[in-house]
């Protein structure tokens, strides 16, 4: 059973906080959860991150 996404946050504010971020592995983590917003499977959200599917599910 799938689990929704959260209704605060949105594709476009988290890219803007991945912009605005110093810290690289977050702004990757950011553009992961991104990709799920915008309908990436969790298989290539995870490879955007540079984290396993696990990671992206939880």
């Amino acid at each position: 059973m799938p689990i929704p996404l959260r209704d605060d946050f949105d594709a476009v504010g988290l890219r803007a906080a991945a912009r605005r971020t110093k810290d690289a592995a977050q702004a990757r983590r950011l553009l992961a959860l991104v990709a799920v917003y915008d309908g990436a499977s969790r298989t290539e959200a995870a490879r955007i991150g540079g984290v396993t599917v696990q990671i992206v599910r939880d």
